[in-house]
C-alpha cells in the first residue's frame, strides 16, 4: 500500500503522524511511504532521516492526498485538507467529530473512510490509541495550570506546592480516568492539596487506594462540585464519554462561587469541553478570562511536547496501521473488532453511534458494512 504522511497545519501543532522508525517498519513490510518535506522537523526528524528510513519526500501535501491510499496524521484534518480527501481513501488520525459538525459534514461529503484513533478500543473498554495522549495531557494540565495561576498570567498568584508556613494550592480534578489520574499524580508531586472527583465508586476506590492520604476522593454530583470548585485554586476538567461530546459539569453560575484568579484547565476541550464557558484556544493564545476565572482550553496540548507525544502515539498506532496496510481496512476490521470501533465515516455514511446521535445523522452500523 502507498501510505502518506503530510505536515500538520493546525496552530502550533508540531507532532507528526509517522516517525522515521515507523517508516522503517512500514518499508520493511513492503509498503511505500511518502512524507511531506519538513513534516518531522517539529520532533527533530529531518527529511534525510526519512529518506534513510526508506521514505519518498514530496513537496507539499497535494501529492499525498492525490495519490496515497492511506493518509496518516495526528490531528483532525483542517478545512483545506478535507477538501483534498477522496472516496476510497483511508484517513487514519484523531477526529473528535462530536463537537465539530463542519468536519463531520466534509468527511461525509468526501466519501473518505475515516478511522479515528480516539474510538479504537481495547480489552475492557479501554481506549489504547487515546491513552498515551491522555497521559501527556493529564500531566501537562498541572504544568499549564500552575503557570496560569501566576499573577502575570491573570491567576491568583498561588504556588501550588506552597512553602513552609504557607498552605499549598487546592487542586480539584474532575474525572478519575487516565487524564485525571495523571493530573493528580503531577499535582501531588508538586505538593498541591488534591481532590479527585468521579461518579464511579470503583474509580474512586482505585485512585483512593493508590494515593492513600496524599489525595482525597469525593463523589461527583452537583452539590459536591459546587462546593469543591468554590474552594479550588485550580480545577482540571478530565471527563470523557468515548466519541461523544463532553458533559458540561461546571456551569457559568458556578464561576461566581470561585475565587477571583482561580484557573480552569479543560482537557476535554477536544470533545467540546466540560465547562460551560469553555471554547477552544491555541498554544499561541492559550488562556482567556470569564468572570475573573482564567480558562486554559488548548485543544492540542500534547503538541507542545511534540517529540514525547509523537513517539508515544506511534507506539500504539503503528500496529493497526500495518494491519490496515496489509489486509485493507475491511478485512482488518473483520479480523479485529477493536479496530472496527475506530471507523467513524465511510463512503458518505456516519458509522459511530455517539456522533450520529449528537449531530443528528443516520447511524450505519459497522457490522452491517462488514457483513
Amino acid at each position: 500500500m502507498r501510505i502518506g504522511c503530510p505536515k500538520e497545519i493546525k496552530n502550533h501543532e508540531y507532532r507528526v503522524g509517522l516517525t522515521p522508525e515507523s517508516v522503517t517498519e512500514m518499508v520493511h513490510h513492503d509498503h511505500e511511504v511518502w512524507i511531506e518535506s519538513g513534516a518531522g522537523l517539529g520532533i527533530g526528524a529531518t527529511d534525510a532521516q526519512y529518506v534513510t528510513a526508506g521514505a519518498k519526500i514530496v513537496d507539499g501535501p497535494d501529492p499525498i492526498f492525490a495519490e496515497c491510499e492511506m493518509v496518516v496524521k495526528v490531528k483532525e484534518p483542517q478545512a483545506e485538507e478535507r477538501s483534498k480527501l477522496r472516496r476510497g481513501q483511508i484517513l487514519y488520525t484523531y477526529l473528535h467529530l462530536a463537537p465539530d459538525p463542519d468536519q463531520t459534514r466534509d468527511l461525509i461529503d468526501s466519501g473518505v473512510t475515516a478511522i479515528a484513533y480516539e474510538t479504537v478500543t481495547g480489552p475492557n473498554g479501554q481506549l489504547p490509541l487515546l491513552k498515551p495522549m491522555s497521559q501527556v495531557a493529564g500531566r501537562m494540565s498541572i504544568q499549564a495550570g500552575a503557570n496560569a495561576l501566576e499573577k502575570a498570567h491573570g491567576g491568583r498568584g498561588v504556588l501550588l506546592g506552597g512553602v513552609p508556613g504557607v498552605m499549598p494550592g487546592k487542586v480539584v480534578v474532575i474525572g478519575g480516568g487516565v487524564v485525571g489520574f495523571n493530573a493528580a499524580q503531577m499535582a501531588v508531586g508538586l505538593g498541591g492539596q488534591v481532590t479527585i472527583m468521579d461518579r464511579d465508586p470503583e474509580v474512586l476506590d482505585k485512585v483512593g487506594t493508590f494515593f492513600e492520604n496524599r489525595a482525597s476522593t469525593r463523589f461527583s454530583n452537583k452539590a459536591n462540585l459546587e462546593d469543591a470548585v468554590a474552594e479550588a485554586d485550580l480545577v482540571i476538567g478530565a471527563v470523557l464519554i468515548p466519541g461523544a461530546a463532553a458533559p458540561k459539569l461546571v456551569t457559568r453560575e458556578m464561576l461566581g462561587l470561585m475565587k477571583p484568579g482561580a484557573v480552569l484547565v479543560d482537557v476535554a476541550i477536544d470533545q467540546g469541553g466540560c465547562f460551560e464557558t469553555s471554547h477552544a484556544t491555541t498554544h499561541a493564545e492559550p488562556t482567556y478570562i470569564v468572570d475573573d476565572i482564567v480558562h486554559y482550553c488548548v485543544a492540542n496540548m500534547p503538541g507542545a511536547v511534540a517529540r514525547t507525544s509523537t513517539y508515544a502515539l506511534n507506539n500504539v498506532t503503528l500496529p493497526h496501521a500495518l494491519r490496515i496496510a496489509r489486509m485493507g481496512w475491511m478485512d482488518a476490521m473483520r479480523a479485529n473488532p477493536h479496530l472496527a470501533e475506530g471507523l467513524n465515516v465511510h463512503d458518505g455514511k456516519l458509522t459511530y453511534r455517539a456522533v450520529a446521535e449528537e449531530l443528528g445523522y443516520d447511524y450505519h452500523a459497522v457490522a452491517d458494512l462488514l457483513a
